[in-house]
């Protein structure tokens, strides 16, 4: 069982971390999760939108 946590990357941020932090949560790179981020807002999913926002409210900063 993995002990790894999503949090923050306050180090690599952007906006506020969570894109950098769901990237190394996932092993993936940075770039991937903020283009995935930005087509589910600009195509009018507002679930990326929020799903953004509940991670930044709730995510602990690393």
């Amino acid at each position: 069982m993995s002990d790894k946590k999503l949090t923050l990357d306050k180090a690599n941020k952007k906006i506020a971390g969570v894109c950098a932090g769901l990237a190394n949560y996932l092993d993936i790179d940075v770039t991937v999760v903020r283009i995935v981020f930005l087509i589910a807002c600009v195509c009018g999913f507002s679930a990326g939108f929020w799903a953004y926002v509940i991670i930044w409210a709730v995510a602990p900063s690393s």
